[in-house]
This record gives structure tokens, C-alpha cells and sequence, in this order.
């Protein structure tokens, strides 16, 4: 499952274009594998659209199309601090994530 931060959700709240409750905007999640191997992310206010999954994680309505699920499998969406005072969003794959959590771990 895809999930997001504390800390991306209230950046992307705090981000969301303002709306009424006809015209929903949902964040749009989207993966390509690249020709090198490698995967391209991005994200974007959305309309859902046919066969799009739509989920709620931390109060925030996600939509993921069906090319990009596998490939959001397990990836955590986070908001961090890169440099002092540059805040981006980044998306952590699971294998990462994994590599972390041991370290944490002494492992």
C-alpha cells in the first residue's frame, strides 16, 4: 500500500487548491519505470477518473491510476528538510525504507 507522512499530508493540505465539495480535487499520485530501470514519480491535484483507486490516508483523498500501483507499492510519501530551509516532498521506495529501519535497529 502507498502510504504519506504526517508531515507530507499537512503540506499537502495546506497546499490543496480551494474547492467546493462539487469540484473535489484529490491528490494524484503517478509512477513510471524509466528506460534505465529507474522510477519517475509525481503528483498533482486530479479529477478521478475511471478505474483510478482512491484512497484516504492521514485526511488526505489519494487517487492512483492502474499503471502506477504496482509501482507505488509500498512507497511512503514524506515532506522533509534537505537543506537548512528547503523543505521538499520526497518519495521513499520500500526497499529504502527497509535499509533504515535496520540501521535503527543496530542490525
Amino acid at each position: 500500500m502507498f502510504n504519506v507522512t504526517p508531515q507530507a499530508a499537512e503540506q499537502i493540505k495546506n497546499s490543496a487548491p480551494p474547492q467546493d465539495a462539487a469540484e473535489a480535487l484529490a491528490l494524484r499520485i503517478a509512477a513510471r519505470r524509466l528506460p534505465n530501470g529507474d522510477i519517475d514519480f509525481g503528483m498533482g491535484f486530479d479529477e478521478q477518473r475511471e478505474f483510478d483507486l482512491e484512497i484516504a490516508i492521514q485526511g488526505v483523498n489519494i487517487l492512483i491510476g492502474p499503471n502506477s500501483r504496482e509501482l507505488l507499492e509500498g512507497v511512503t510519501l514524506d515532506f522533509v528538510e534537505l537543506e537548512p530551509g528547503q523543505f521538499h516532498f520526497i518519495f521513499v521506495p520500500p526497499q529504502t525504507q527497509s535499509a533504515e529501519q535496520a540501521s535503527e535497529s543496530g542490525a
